[in-house]
């Protein structure tokens, strides 16, 4: 170990308050690199796409890193994980393109739905440490896996959340996967602040005001068809009007309010326990 205990304490006490208090308000950030990890192309839209468009308003460059292809989750008996796969591509290019996230910044993993944790461990985390170095993003965003518990059932969710904390990890210190310097000149990045989504209420601790963007997240949601009724059980690409509808409905039920706002929230931190 690094350090005596008494120091060890003060450490730690020091990072908690620090993550309760960002400086200056993650919406506000102009300028600055953003990578968003997400397990399948939709995840983004249902779970941050407000926060997503307030950065994109403000100029930040933003990269969306998609672990899977999502190819496995329809009952259309007649859909094929061909055509699903290049369904859903579409489907997240044209919800990113709502919210300011241009079809070049999306960085496709390619692994299949329902798999990714079955992929070989150290192909996947290099993977997302080689990405963290050559993007060198100032804000990462990606799926809680809990402060102190594993809690998802979604085998997707949980490898990528703790997957892309591998990564974080890896991306600071040379001597992980020195091929990546040696062979492709990608430095170690330390990422300064990590906004975890999908978060418990018991475990948020910010919250981003999304009422000025509140009509984009919804469009962006609804880009993604294949994902309601009826198209989940027969494919169609476009809406009825009831079926839309019904499906706006849905996702106006699925935000959270705070304050007499309508928010995005999150689990906020600056540092990464490397104890």
């Amino acid at each position: 170990m690094r350090f005596e205990l008494p120091l060890l304490v003060a450490i730690c006490a020091c990072t908690a308050g620090a993550q309760t208090a960002p400086q200056p308000r993650i919406e506000e950030l102009k300028g600055k690199t953003v990578l968003l990890f997400t397990p399948h192309p939709d995840d983004d839209a249902f779970c941050c796409a407000g926060t997503v468009a307030r950065l994109a308003a403000n100029g930040n460059r933003i990269f969306v890193v998609i672990y899977t292809n999502d190819d496995k989750g329809s009952y259309d008996l007649d859909m094929t994980s061909e055509r699903l796969a290049r369904i859903r591509k579409a489907e997240e290019e044209a919800g990113n393109a709502v919210v300011g996230v241009p079809k070049e910044n999306l960085l496709w993993l390619g692994h299949h739905d329902g798999m990714l944790e079955y992929v070989d461990s150290l192909r996947l985390v290099e993977q997302a440490t080689e990405i963290i170095r050559r993007y060198r993003p100032d804000l990462v965003l990606l799926p809680d896996p809990g402060s102190d518990y594993v809690r998802w059932h979604k085998t997707d969710h949980r490898m990528a959340a703790m997957n892309t904390l591998d990564a974080i990890r890896a991306a600071e210190w040379h001597l992980y996967f020195p091929n990546q310097r040696l062979q492709l000149g990608l430095e170690p990045w330390q990422v300064p602040a990590y906004l975890f989504y999908y978060v418990t209420p018991r475990d948020a601790n910010y919250w981003v005001n999304i009422d000025p963007v509140l009509d984009k997240k919804l469009d962006a949601g609804l880009a993604s068809v294949s994902q309601f009724e009826p198209a989940v059980h027969k494919y169609r690409p476009d809406w009825l009007p009831k079926d839309r509808a019904k499906a706006l409905a849905e996702l106006k039920s699925a935000q959270v309010h705070r304050d007499g706002h309508t928010v995005e929230a999150f689990r906020y931190a600056t540092e990464f326990n490397q104890f």
